[in-house]
């Protein structure tokens, strides 16, 4: 292939079908939404209630949606959430591993073990399964997908959380052992690290002034993150733009690593 064949419409998304967890509320409400500007039909997994608003922008943009209750850390659900989206659809072409919790703050030494689990199980543990599931299809049709959702602190200590650090490094590790397995099967595996977006999640932290002014000062854009900012690094990955980037964690943080 040569540079004239490069085309804007690479990064199309027409004809795919996608599958976020986590994908009516927070970050996964952003992708959610970013795939279906780019063409793809969403289906959002989580265990929370749909409110209709991700439903509401999708079929704006004239895919299609649908909403799947799901427990992907109980037995069977993955399995069953992803074959539901190939018998609605036809085929999965993208997933998106988003589904995760932060459950407690605590110093090490008090941190438990149900605590630590239980993280592990959402965070971890459940992307495994969900990706499982999803190459049944991807590796015969040879073509997918597969973002997984990091963190910045994939790449720090995160002291106070021992288990949502170490399931994040753990998630930058899974992306690259499987891009290392998938790539001859045209499949890309890739992770975003978020930094810090303002979220309902963060809106406590973002009220604190002390707080907020330490974040701050080690961002250079100076600016907490809008979901709109992960949205285009989503479509990117999920397209055929990014065929040749594979096992890559791209951060999405206003430059917070570089300070």
């Amino acid at each position: 292939m040569d540079v004239k064949d490069f085309s804007l419409d690479w990064f199309s998304l027409k004809g795919k079908n996608a599958i976020v967890t986590g994908g009516n509320s927070g970050l996964g409400h952003a992708f959610s939404v970013a795939l279906a500007k780019g063409g793809a039909n969403v289906m959002a997994v989580s265990i929370m209630d749909d409110d209709g608003e991700t439903k509401e922008l999708v079929e704006a943009e004239g895919r299609q949606y649908k909403y799947v209750r799901a427990d992907i850390t109980a037995d069977g659900e993955c399995f069953r959430v992803v074959k539901d989206c190939v018998d609605t659809w036809g085929h999965i072409d993208i997933l998106v591993n988003c589904a995760g919790i932060c459950i407690n703050i605590e110093d090490v030494t008090k941190f438990t073990r149900k605590e630590w689990d239980k993280m592990i199980a959402v965070n971890l543990t459940a992307a495994f399964e969900m990706t499982h599931e999803a190459l049944k299809y991807m590796i015969p049709q040879n073509r997918g997908k597969i973002i997984n959702i990091a963190s910045l602190f994939s790449f720090l200590g995160g002291q106070w959380s021992p288990a949502y650090a170490s399931t994040k490094h753990g998630i930058v590790g899974l992306s690259k052992a499987m891009c290392d397995e998938l790539g001859q099967f045209n499949i890309q595996v890739n992770a975003i690290a978020p930094g810090y977006f303002a979220t309902k999640l963060t809106e406590k932290t973002r009220s604190n002034p002390e707080r907020n002014k330490t974040i701050l000062s080690h961002i250079p854009a100076n600016r907490w993150g809008w979901l709109a900012d992960l949205m285009g690094t989503c479509v990117f990955l999920a397209s055929d733009a990014s065929n040749y980037v594979n096992g890559h964690t791209l951060t999405v943080d206003g430059g917070y690593l570089m300070r």
